[in-house]
């Protein structure tokens, strides 16, 4: 901060920051999908409301504009790099818990985090800002440098593209964890009975390995083409990972294994009218790294 700033100002403007830092990382995530990224978004964001002049009257309003457009010049070079990715991409596995007598309904999840990937920077800003965190539509307009009537555009639009992909109900937490369980030991085992009764028709597997850890390449669909997979793998004897703990990621119930190496992984499940209707594995270890702390 500029010289003469008296101490109380800059412990002022830490607590300031502190206060909004979970809600910044979180809006940054949500845009980029990558953990580290949104760290690194909010630590430019810290650097540039440290070096802010004078008294700041709205922080909450301030930190979201600088968090949205740095996010949004970051999302250029995102994109030319998801281009590139080996195989399925998926977002990092943001890790949550729930209690057992209470209900999943996390308004963001995997799937629709997916949904947004298909929907330009300024829709999924729109979206994210006014239908996700509630930022007044004509704040959201000064941010994205656009008028109110475009963005409003913008985040209906993005609505009509997600809505699909948004939760329809919740769903029971002691029923998703004996689901979860319930689906982790049918794989472990091969069980096809077990699978067919666990999965939906047109279930969805999506496994990230981003070319450095084994992983489908191509998103497997339909029951027929799982049941395959699974009752292949058990054939091939290929070793079957350990459970570690039961998690919610991205508001999904799901689990935390790993492999023969040691190598951890993610496995979170979309239930859907009792059903699981698609699987997301996340097996690339630069994306598994904070779940060693």
């Amino acid at each position: 901060m500029s010289a003469g700033v008296s101490e109380d100002a800059v412990d002022q403007r830490i607590a300031e920051f502190q206060a909004q830092r979970a809600r910044l990382l979180h809006i940054a995530y949500r845009m980029l999908g990558s953990l580290s990224d949104a760290e690194d978004i909010v630590q430019d964001a810290w650097l540039r409301w440290e070096r802010a002049e004078g008294e700041i009257d709205f922080p909450t309003t301030y930190l979201t504009r600088i968090v949205t457009r740095l996010c949004l010049d970051r999302q250029k070079s995102a994109r030319a790099q998801r281009e590139a990715y080996v195989g399925p991409w998926l977002p990092d596995p943001l890790i949550g818990s729930v209690g057992p007598d209470e209900m999943i309904a996390n308004d963001i999840t995997v799937t629709l985090m997916l949904a947004m990937e298909r929907l330009s920077p300024l829709e999924r800003a729109a979206f994210l800002l006014h239908d996700v965190f509630d930022v007044a539509l004509s704040e959201v307009a000064v941010t994205l440098g656009r008028e109110p009537a475009a963005v409003r555009q913008l985040a209906s639009r993005a609505r009509k593209h997600v809505q699909v992909a948004k939760p329809r109900f919740a769903v029971d937490a002691a029923e998703a964890e004996r689901m979860t369980r319930a689906f982790f030991a049918a794989a472990h085992d091969g069980d096809t009975e077990q699978l067919s009764a666990l999965l939906s028709h047109d279930v969805e597997i999506h496994a990230d390995g981003g070319g450095k850890a084994l992983a489908f390449r191509n998103v497997v669909r339909g029951i027929e083409r799982a049941l395959r997979l699974f009752s292949g793998l058990r054939r091939k004897n290929v070793p079957a990972p350990t459970l570690l703990r039961t998690v919610i990621i991205d508001g999904l119930p799901g689990y935390i294994s790993a492999d023969a190496n040691g190598l951890l992984q993610t496995t979170a499940l979309d239930i859907r009218d009792g059903r699981i209707a698609a699987i997301y594995i996340v097996k690339n270890p630069d994306k598994t790294a904070h779940l060693h702390g």
